[in-house]
């Protein structure tokens, strides 16, 4: 009886570890980087007064997407009273009803280009203890979560050469297995770097150049974390080429071509691929290409490893969502696409209200399979706010609403909680 109650006390335990573990959201586009939110939790059906938990005042300029690691992490330029110039910084606010609980700042930002840019475009990760912080200006910190102590700090752009691209640094860092791992493509010396989570050293740093026409190079795009913990995998977008990397010491797997067969100049990629049962979607070539292509694979792969491609739509900046064998497609201005990742077959085409603005947050799904029914979040530049009810079998538009201010960054859905980071506020919807 008493081993019946152990191994009831253990496996119960380390279900709601699991379950822990799944409500985070703990790097761009979530714990998969697919951007499916845990199931288990309502979500609300509509974006509005009725359903708004908390709306917060942000004191700085930031595109940065909000993680979720028990608190909420964002980025932001902060400016002090009478000073010109902010300052590259670090936010907490607490989950339960949006109050700020630290700020810390770490040096001058380098500011935005765009209008929907910033200094502080790239989203945080984070481990059990820490949260990593990447700026434009080229600065990575590691933070402490519970009071924002900086554990170590270091410049990419003085340690390794300027960037040189030619609008606002989007790529985030990511964690894996005891590393801090960045992407810098760009025009120059392109290269991947882990840092040591503890105290920010070196693990390792890799060249990744490919020779491409004018601005071909540039990617804004963001790793992929994929395969086992104790020996995980890279997955990059860029420079016309999509490769895998061992996060052990940074070595190339495989690499897949032929995205640009043409050799045409200004591809420069914006929207991170997105991976389902193995497959990557990759938007490449302004908004009029997609491609599915099979992760997996030694040295290269472009001639096996492509199983389908489209011509004519895709999506330039918002990044796909990867759900049980089906990729879900937004365009920049609104067409969305449903496509069977196996096949490449579109299993649905709608079109979202017209509207004035683009599309430069990603879309957010949550599913729940066992009904056959689930939601999806998506936000325009100018502040409307769409949510819907999608599946691999058809797409229903349940609410419109609009918050009145530009909208960049992505939504996060973390336990029943629609968080939004618009230009002036940090709202929660439940």
């Amino acid at each position: 009886m008493k081993r019946l109650v152990y191994l009831f006390v253990v496996t119960f335990s380390l279900t709601m570890i699991a379950e822990a573990s799944a409500q985070q959201w703990s790097q761009w586009r979530g714990k998969d980087m697919n951007g499916v939110a845990a199931a288990g939790h309502d979500y609300p059906q509509e974006l509005s007064e009725k359903t708004m938990h908390f709306k917060t005042p942000l004191p700085g300029i930031g595109s940065s997407t909000p993680i979720v690691r028990g608190d909420i992490f964002l980025t932001a330029g902060v400016k002090a009273d009478g000073e010109k110039v902010g300052q590259d910084t670090v936010l907490c606010y607490s989950k339960e009803d949006g109050t700020e609980k630290w700020r810390v700042p770490l040096g001058e930002e380098r500011g935005g280009k765009h209008p929907n840019g910033s200094g502080s475009c790239p989203s945080l990760c984070a481990n059990d203890s820490h949260v990593f912080a990447y700026f434009k200006s080229g600065t990575l910190a590691a933070l402490n979560q519970k009071d924002g102590e900086v554990a170590w700090k270091v410049n990419l752009q003085e340690k390794y050469g300027a960037d040189s691209l030619w609008w606002d640094l989007g790529t985030s860092p990511v964690y894996a297995n005891g590393k801090v791992i960045v992407a810098v493509m760009h025009e120059a010396n392109s290269y991947l770097v882990a840092f040591n989570e503890g105290d920010g050293s070196e693990a390792w740093k890799v060249d990744r150049n490919y020779k491409c026409q004018k601005e071909s190079a540039q990617s804004y795009t963001t790793p992929i974390v994929m395969g086992p913990e104790d020996n995980p995998t890279l997955v990059v977008w860029g420079a016309d080429h999509l490769t895998a990397h061992s996060v052990a010491d940074g070595s190339t797997l495989w690499e897949c071509g032929g995205f640009n067969p043409n050799d045409k100049g200004l591809w420069r990629v914006i929207a991170t691929p997105a991976i389902t049962n193995g497959i990557a979607c990759v938007p490449y070539g302004r908004a009029k290409h997609v491609a599915g292509v099979k992760i997996g694979g030694e040295g290269d792969v472009t001639k096996t490893n492509r199983l389908w491609e489209h011509s004519g739509f895709g999506s330039d900046v918002p990044v796909p969502v990867a759900y049980d064998g089906t990729f879900y497609l937004l365009g920049d201005k609104g067409d969305f696409r449903a496509i069977n990742a196996e096949s490449g077959e579109v299993l649905w085409k709608e079109n979202l209200p017209r509207g004035r603005g683009k599309f430069y947050s990603s879309p957010v799904y949550v599913g729940k399979p066992e009904l056959k029914e689930s939601r999806m979040y998506l936000l325009r530049e100018t502040g409307e706010t769409y949510v819907a009810q999608a599946n691999a079998e058809k797409f229903k538009l349940v609410h419109e609403g609009n918050l009145k201010e530009r909208l960049a960054a992505s939504p996060v859905l973390i336990d029943g909680v629609v968080l939004i980071r618009g230009a002036k506020h940090l709202y929660g919807f439940r």
